[in-house]
């Protein structure tokens, strides 16, 4: 049951088992006070409970993966020293969450620029629909569409560029270049791949600020659950390169251990055409299950929720590598490095389809509150795949895995 790490400490597997446990119980609680129909707060409307999930998921990423804090994750801590560093993180990217969603979106851009960012700023422009619940639905739909944007260049630039140009610069430098960079990215992404839907969510449509969607002559839907499914079919091969194959091919085109503007564009291209490819696939899996989509068809039967379904698929998939590098130590280690990654894409993939069948058994309608069966109206998988990856990434980057991994000095034989 253990494995003897770098550091000379043992990896206990029955201790993972226990800690994913534990982060289990916290996100169900979570979940219950937030989220659930039945539970306190019931902030899954779902949209804005959505948006909110997929913010919070942004500001741990932005700290842990963008700006780099508290440091390295691989150093162990005490148990002190990790459990402080831990708190303080949780507590500034809440902060960070609240400022950016509610005064930069809700008061600033919504306020001042773009209207359909603030739920105040629509109910304020009136016609049709435009009442307070609509308003934040509307408005929370544009914010997670961002965020996904934010996720998905935030985690490719940390793959393949890395600490590309600044390697030579302090890392607080590098964090906040790395920042503006990936917002720029973002916005971008944001623009070409997610405005034009959110102009046509309204009753009358912003006809003149948004272009038409570029994908939906193809694609058989205006919908931008296509770029979300794009989005996290793209991200399930940046994960798993980057935990399951410890960062191969790409590392190939690193220069004394550092990313090159060579290395990021490759990854960034080739990762893209990996989700396109894995987009086919599903096609090709949900038409022998379901039939032909067609354009207006609800539920299972509309190239939307086809869409959003391979994306919800591939962000279990993703969740999965984590909790496994997380709390199974990436099992298997010691083997040839091609061995290693078959093997952990293997246990991957396997691990995704069991979150899967979790989420759409029974077992979910007790835990989340869920209705039964794929397709149910407001239904969305990913506001607890989010949260709950959430939880695992606080506890690998800003707990330095603590209580999971105890901190002991390599001792000479």
């Amino acid at each position: 049951m253990n494995q003897k790490l770098e550091n000379g400490s043992k990896f206990n597997y029955l201790y993972g088992i226990i800690n994913l446990a534990v982060v289990f119980c916290i996100v169900w609680l979570l979940w219950y006070v937030f989220m659930h129909a039945d539970g306190l707060m019931k902030l899954y409307t779902p949209m804005y409970g959505f948006s909110l999930a997929a913010m919070f998921l942004a500001s741990v990423v932005l700290l842990g993966k963008v700006l780099g804090w508290p440091g390295n994750s691989d150093e162990p801590l005490p148990g002190g020293a990790a459990m402080a560093k831990g708190i303080l993180g949780i507590v500034i990217a809440l902060a960070i969450m609240y400022v950016v969603y509610y005064l930069i979106f809700w008061r600033f851009i919504g306020g001042l620029g773009v209207a359909y960012f603030s739920p105040s700023a629509l109910v304020a422009g009136g016609g049709t629909g435009a009442e307070p619940w609509n308003a934040r639905e509307w408005a929370s739909t544009a914010i997670l569409y961002f965020s996904t944007a934010f996720l998905w260049w935030a985690l490719v630039w940390n793959l393949g560029f890395g600490r590309w140009p600044w390697q030579n610069d302090g890392p607080w430098v590098v964090g906040f270049s790395r920042m503006f960079v990936v917002l720029f990215f973002a916005i971008i992404t944001f623009a070409i791949m997610f405005h034009p839907h959110v102009c046509v969510l309204f009753p009358e449509a912003q006809k003149m600020v948004g272009a038409q969607a570029w994908w939906e002559v193809w694609a058989e839907t205006g919908s931008a659950f296509w770029g979300l499914g794009l989005v996290l079919c793209t991200l399930f091969w940046v994960v798993f390169c980057d935990l399951f194959w410890e960062g191969q091919p790409f590392r190939l085109m690193e220069k004394d251990g550092e990313g090159t503007l060579l290395k990021g564009v490759v990854t960034f291209l080739v990762t893209l055409a990996l989700g396109l490819i894995l987009m086919k696939i599903f096609t090709v899996v949900f038409n022998g299950i379901w039939m032909e989509p067609y354009q207006g068809g609800q539920y299972t039967d509309g190239p939307d929720w086809r869409y959003i379904h391979m994306g919800e698929i591939s962000a279990f998939c993703v969740l999965f590598a984590f909790i496994w590098k997380t709390y199974f130590n990436n099992f298997p280690n010691g083997l040839p490095l091609i061995l290693r990654a078959v093997i952990r894409s293997v246990i991957g993939v396997a691990g995704g389809l069991l979150i899967y069948w979790f989420y759409y058994s029974p077992l979910s309608n007790f835990f989340l509150g869920k209705v039964e069966g794929w397709a149910q109206p407001d239904d969305q998988p990913l506001v607890w795949t989010l949260l709950f990856l959430a939880m695992v990434l606080i506890q690998s980057d800003f707990f330095h895995n603590w209580p999971l991994r105890i901190a002991r000095q390599k001792k000479d034989k």
